[in-house]
């Protein structure tokens, strides 16, 4: 059986599980994604996650820092971003610069992990998870370049891997149900928002506990029935484009104010989706979020609907 009075962990991540006593949900995810023991000391707010009732939810992230010192960033994205890849690479990199100071040395930056919960179709893949390091390899002799004993002792690192940043993607649409291992039970877990008795990976047993929908305040649940409309009204735009194919990464741009660097036909069921979300009370930075367009390109789609 499954228990079907489970909310969703965007929504937990964002308002449910930032006191020290609910760490346990987030400790057991980390630790089963990157198959060691997490101990979390501190969590913050990312500074794109606002707290206003009519925020759209679109998407969450995290800042989590362990025992270690070292970060991990934690976002979750329910529609389509074409540039996506761009993103994660930017907000990695901001990660590292705000670490230091002035005159600090570079040394002192930290290890970063970015874990990535995606629930759109991200590049072209067969797998539903990915994991990328730096890998330094010889162009001529195949080698893999490692530290030296002296900068082991100095970095307190065992490899050039371990001081740069990892990439981890869970494609969550990808997965077919089928939970062969802890990290499918949290990934059908994140697919299907439910947890069945019989799964045991570290962390849902106590999200079984804590994140219970008749747990919520009166108000909490009026604002979480309304996050999760919101979220399939998004998503169900999303999918009804890319029924149609034009989500798939081609560039987009507004040529005389008609076709969007597509075909004609193409460009005029984008155009529609933007009209509709427009009439449903979206705002241009929604929009953009949904279609992956500029807000440029939407203000002039918008002044041109007919």
């Amino acid at each position: 059986m499954s228990n079907k009075n489970i909310i969703r962990f965007d929504w937990a991540m964002k308002r449910l599980l930032r006191n020290k006593a609910d760490y346990a949900v987030l400790e057991g995810f980390l630790s089963v994604v990157l198959g060691e023991d997490i101990k979390i000391v501190t969590i913050n707010d990312s500074e794109s996650n606002q707290e206003h009732a009519e925020d759209k939810f679109n998407r969450v992230d995290i800042l989590v820092e362990n025992n270690n010192g070292e970060l991990f960033i934690i976002e979750m994205q329910n529609n389509s971003e074409v540039d996506y890849l761009f993103r994660m690479l930017y907000g990695v990199s901001k990660a590292v610069t705000e670490q230091l100071k002035k005159g600090d040395r570079y040394s002192k930056i930290r290890k970063i992990y970015h874990i990535n919960i995606v629930y759109f179709r991200l590049g072209d893949g067969e797998d539903y998870v990915y994991h990328g390091i730096a890998d330094f390899r010889g162009i001529h002799k195949n080698n893999v370049l490692k530290l030296t004993e002296e900068q082991k002792k100095f970095f307190v690192k065992e490899n050039v891997e371990d001081i740069f940043p990892e990439y981890y993607i869970l494609c969550v649409r990808d997965f077919d149900d089928f939970a062969k291992n802890s990290l499918d039970e949290w990934i059908y877990y994140l697919k299907n928002t439910e947890i069945p008795d019989n799964f045991t990976a570290r962390g849902l047993k106590e999200a079984r506990e804590q994140l219970l929908y008749d747990n919520l305040s009166d108000e909490e649940k009026k604002a979480y029935d309304h996050h999760v409309n919101q979220t399939r009204y998004e998503q169900n735009v999303v999918e009804d484009a890319y029924e149609s194919g034009h989500f798939d990464g081609e560039a987009i741009g507004l040529e005389k104010g008609e076709a969007i660097g597509l075909e004609k036909g193409e460009a005029k069921s984008l155009k529609k989706v933007v009209i509709n979300s427009n009439r449903a009370g979206y705002s241009i930075e929604d929009i953009s979020a949904i279609t992956g367009l500029t807000k440029e390109d939407i203000i002039r789609i918008l002044n041109l609907k007919e």
